[in-house]
């Protein structure tokens, strides 16, 4: 007789929640009270050089100790070029969070959302994805896509293989460092390609290239994970 197999444990997910009021730290780890993969700590923007273990960043969109949201942000991907930041908060309209997005966070998640939702949005953005409410990204789409003349370039951008495989990752969401371990090149390899990328294509961020190689049908449904 076969012995019962144990469900395989969920890697632990380790979530800094940066610069935070201290009743507002205790409201959101009591939100993951039945998630024993997310791991919640408390820190300060001084403190995060010296924690090598986060995954990931909260950060509210009013900090605590008066910082502005962009600086704290810029100070965040200074110290980790590679740190997954969603941004939490009240009272935040549609172009406050197209300007997270675009400084550099990767999800934006009302305060007001349930649990299932901020979970979700956790485990969403630590896989590589981005999480908003749907019509910010539909808000986005549409500025990306409503002057393509002055956007994109006139005709279809010529790919050579290897930018087709970057691409492709980028769609799914992968960091640079991801792609690399998966096209078995250099990190900063995989930079200059995306660069490239965002030259031929004629814009100026990761987001708008794979919104621009999705509309445009440049992928396939992406790479298995």
């Amino acid at each position: 007789m076969k012995a019962a197999v144990a469900p395989a444990r969920k890697p632990t997910i380790h979530i800094a929640v940066v610069d935070s009021d201290p009743l507002r730290f205790i409201g959101l780890r009591s939100l993951f009270d039945d998630e024993p993969d997310l791991e919640l700590s408390s820190a300060t923007l001084e403190e995060m050089p010296q924690i090598q273990n986060i995954d990931m960043v909260l950060l509210g969109n009013r900090s605590s100790n008066g910082a502005n949201l962009f600086d704290t942000m810029a100070g965040l991907k200074a110290i980790r070029p590679d740190l997954r930041i969603i941004v939490s908060g009240t009272g935040a309209n549609d172009e406050a969070i197209l300007k997270a997005l675009a400084g550099g966070a990767k999800g934006y998640v009302d305060e007001a959302a349930s649990p299932a939702e901020f979970v979700q949005a956790i485990r969403i953005v630590h896989q590589g994805s981005v999480w908003a409410p749907r019509r910010v990204m539909s808000i986005f789409i549409d500025r990306v896509t409503s002057s393509p003349g002055k956007i994109f370039p006139a005709g279809r951008v010529e790919f050579t293989d290897r930018e087709k495989e970057v691409l492709q990752f980028l769609v799914a969401g992968r960091s640079n460092r991801e792609i690399g371990q998966a096209l078995q090149i250099e990190e900063r390899t995989v930079k200059a390609h995306v660069a490239k990328l965002m030259r031929k294509v004629g814009v100026q961020n990761r987001i708008a290239l794979s919104v621009h190689a999705i509309t445009h049908s440049l992928v396939d449904e992406g790479p298995e994970q």
